[in-house]
């Protein structure tokens, strides 16, 4: 069974903190790379970071760095989103998603196009 499972949205003042979380289990447990996106409904989704599991890289959207870092935990199979200074542009539903294998779209491994498995998303409200 393919699970991503996501916790630790809510509702946040703008400038708090908010710390996702994302447990991948079944065969979305032996994925290369995770990734977070997020969306406003009526918009498309948006990239917001990812990192391959085995290595010290991470790729962040503009929009949220020096504000977001995601971080992995392999043993776990776990990866985190700590978001810091939040805006109310961040309010969105956060899903995490996973990347069997190594990017196959010419437009590389921000397209979700590349993401085989998608958790259930997780709610991020900043009020201003």
């Amino acid at each position: 069974q393919v699970k991503l499972v996501e916790s630790g949205g809510g509702l946040v003042q703008a400038g708090g903190s908010l710390k996702l979380s994302c447990t991948a289990s079944g065969r979305a447990a032996e994925s290369y790379a995770m990734a977070w996106f997020r969306q406003v409904i009526g918009k498309d989704r948006e990239f917001v970071a990812l990192s391959p599991w085995t290595e010290d890289t991470t790729d962040y959207a503009d929009s949220v760095k020096g504000r977001f870092t995601m971080s992995k935990d392999f043993a776990k199979r776990t990866v985190y989103l700590q978001m810091n200074n939040l805006k109310p542009e961040d309010t969105a539903l956060y899903y995490c998603a996973a990347d069997m294998e190594v990017t196959v779209f010419s437009s590389g491994p921000r397209d979700e196009r590349e993401y085989n498995y998608w958790g259930q998303g997780t709610q991020v409200t900043v009020s201003s």
